[in-house]
């Protein structure tokens, strides 16, 4: 047996790093990771990449090909810029150009609705929070219960109230109830009532300013990032929607892009036998257009994002 003399035993504890009690401790010993429960997580992972990835790179190699080629070619060979240009003209010749004529009326809607969106939601939310008047709960719990609906089942009563004033069929029919965005009042009451600082409130209405100049002023400058939030989702959800222009509107010369495409796949032999054998809206044309109207909600989408971030960043720093 060997003896440890008691300088060597010291030496050593005082060499042995320490916890917050004064007591040695050893190298920290790490659990190794399954190599099984580490490939399951990558097999998951790819399976979800390739459920996701895979369709987009579809639909983006489509329009480059033939409606053979697409059915019994490779489903991610190359196609041609040739056959690309005779998709867009195919595309293009559907109605004399009905194509762009949705796009514009989307791009009419959505943003003439989100333009009153944001002149009556942002100063509602910030009224909300910061004021206090007889039946403000009651107005925040209609808000909620309104915001928690499923937008088709408000489609019948906004028709009948639509119709009731004479405007169904105008493009008031749509920008109207887009424009109703209670998510977007509620978004901007939680930020006005916990992220702006009263203080500096109170100081702006100490040195003379009204009501409408400290919003102005003081609250909307600090509000870029809920803002930029209610305009994008605002956006997105108007481009999207597909139900309520369906029935306002009966002229198919005034249909937004989402109601267009369905105009479209009606249109097509492809899922509608009656439409004719030589009909030229095939696979490709109808994933050209499929991707022409995604294309807006990933511009707006960048834009925005950049607007956000700014927003959150703007103030952080002291100069």
């Amino acid at each position: 047996m060997t003896l440890i003399s008691s300088a060597d035993r010291a030496r050593r504890t005082a060499a042995a790093p320490r916890t917050g009690s004064g007591r040695p401790t050893g190298p920290r010993r790490t659990r190794p990771k399954s190599v099984a429960a580490r490939t399951a997580w990558i097999i998951v992972l790819g399976l979800f990449l390739l459920f996701f990835v895979l369709p987009v790179i579809w639909l983006l190699l489509a329009p480059a090909k033939s409606d053979g080629q697409i059915l019994r070619g490779a489903p991610f060979s190359l196609g041609s810029l040739d056959r690309l240009a005779d998709t867009w003209h195919h595309l293009y010749g559907f109605q004399d150009g009905a194509i762009l004529d949705w796009l514009k009326n989307s791009a009419l809607y959505t943003f003439g609705a989100l333009v009153i969106t944001l002149v009556t939601g942002i100063p509602a939310g910030y009224g909300l929070a910061l004021t206090r008047f007889i039946g403000r709960r009651l107005l925040l719990t209609t808000t909620l219960l309104v915001m928690l609906m499923p937008s088709a089942a408000l489609v019948l009563p906004l028709y009948l109230g639509v119709n009731a004033v004479h405007l169904d069929g105008t493009v008031w029919s749509v920008i109207l109830p887009f424009s109703f965005f209670p998510f977007g009042v509620y978004l901007t009451y939680i930020y006005f009532s916990s992220n702006l600082p009263a203080d500096l409130l109170a100081a702006a209405r100490v040195d003379g300013c009204s009501e409408w100049q400290v919003f102005r002023l003081i609250a909307l400058p600090l509000a870029k990032p809920v803002v930029a939030l209610v305009g994008f989702f605002n956006f997105v959800a108007n481009w999207n929607n597909f139900f309520l222009p369906f029935v306002m509107l009966p002229d198919s010369s005034q249909y937004p892009a989402q109601v267009g495409l369905s105009n479209l796949l009606s249109s097509s032999s492809v899922f509608n036998t009656s439409a004719g054998v030589g009909n030229q809206i095939m696979r490709p044309e109808l994933a050209l257009a499929a991707l022409i109207t995604v294309v807006p909600v990933l511009v707006v989408f960048l834009f925005s994002q950049r607007a956000l971030v700014s927003g959150m960043l703007a103030g952080a720093t002291k100069e």
